[in-house]
């Protein structure tokens, strides 16, 4: 599918392989999924959490980040496209993990055209943690492409989970159909150390993160849900046609193309071993604070936006002395839900959010911060 008929993108600026739900009532309270979810009565992918609809003061906060750091992300742009067409050939083919990944994948087809002339076939495609990669979209891309020359994008990467899944999907494909796809994934921040291919390894607010839908094309987080899907049909998703007066997906991608003239030679970095040292530090996290689950710890900033907008957050960590533009979207969601936000010497994230642990609505602690007995 494309824009207009689903999402706000340019028909040529990304093509999704996904199923419209457009028209399926698929959001429920963030408590009510919060709680289905962590007592296995239901898996994350199953439903959506009912959309954030920002209000003029984070909007402000929103421009403003994305006005200071445009020229850092058309840099970051710069140096992952220029890795990839270096590395990978000037015949790649973007493969954007939607739907964080879907406006990286945009930027990066607009850098190779700026910057070599290029018009790289760009894909939109959902991948699950716990459930893999979309099937389906992998038969049509080796169906289309030479799966070798297929470039798994995303925003960010927090303590790897979505490279470790990425990575063991892709193996079972092959395993499968011979059909070998690259798992390495591509990526404008890594701070969690598990990419080999990122424009940095700092944790550092991408605009983009600070919204849903409205920056991402009006399109949904994507769905896997048996009820609703059936053998033959790709991952789901929806497209919020109604969230129109309110989607800067557009002016955000305009705004960092508007930069690329000013980008000097993108040197790549020059440490790129992949380490994943940020799930060590998610792992003593999980042990300093007593969570027992690594997946309620959500390292970084995007992630830790992710947690304030979608789940139901416990508590913030901030390292002490992070740069405070960064974190001011963070503070003010913090404020709002009433989540405690704690300084933390040596964090190797910006901040790491933490969401309640053993949630139900009826959580024990008048202050809310009091995990429920097992």
């Amino acid at each position: 599918m494309r824009g207009p008929g689903f999402g706000s993108y340019a028909p040529d600026e990304v093509a999704w392989l996904l199923t419209d739900l457009s028209d399926l009532e698929l959001e429920a309270p963030v408590e009510e999924r919060e709680e289905a979810v962590q007592s296995g009565g239901a898996h994350y992918a199953e439903s959506l959490p009912q959309e954030y609809q920002p209000d003029a003061e984070y909007m402000q906060l929103y421009r403003s980040a994305l006005a200071a750091g445009a020229p850092r992300l058309a840099r970051a742009v710069a140096t992952v496209a220029e890795l990839v067409l270096a590395e990978r050939g000037r015949d790649v083919v973007l493969v954007s993990l939607a739907r964080a990944g879907t406006p990286v994948g945009v930027l990066l087809r607009r850098w190779a055209r700026h910057a070599h002339g290029l018009d790289l076939p760009h894909y939109a495609v959902s991948i699950v943690r716990g459930r893999g990669i979309d099937r389906l979209a992998l038969h049509h891309l080796a169906a289309h492409h030479d799966p070798e020359r297929v470039v798994f994008v995303d925003g960010w990467t927090g303590k790897g989970a979505i490279s470790r899944e990425l990575s063991a999907a892709l193996a079972e494909h092959e395993r499968d159909t011979g059909a070998r796809f690259d798992p390495d994934l591509a990526v404008l921040a890594d701070p969690g150390r598990c990419a080999t291919t990122f424009g940095t390894r700092d944790d550092w607010l991408i605009a983009s993160a600070c919204l849903n839908s409205t920056v991402s094309g009006l399109v949904s987080r994507t769905v896997l849900n048996p009820r609703l899907l059936h053998p033959g049909q790709y991952h789901g998703a929806k497209f919020y046609a109604d969230l129109a007066p309110a989607d800067v997906s557009n002016d955000f991608l305009d705004t960092v193309t508007a930069e690329f003239a000013c980008v000097t030679a993108a040197a790549p970095p020059t440490d790129r071993t992949a380490d994943f040292a940020g799930r060590r530090a998610v792992d003593e996290i999980v042990d300093a604070y007593g969570i027992g689950e690594a997946n309620l710890v959500k390292p970084g900033v995007g992630e830790t936006t992710r947690v304030l907008l979608r789940r139901v957050p416990w508590r913030v960590l901030v390292r002490a002395g992070a740069p405070a533009d960064d974190l001011a979207h963070v503070r003010l969601l913090a404020e709002r839900r009433g989540v405690p936000v704690e300084e933390v010497e040596g964090l190797p994230y910006s901040c790491v959010g933490l969401i309640h642990p053993r949630f139900t609505r009826g959580a024990t602690g008048a202050d809310g911060l009091a995990a429920a007995a097992p």
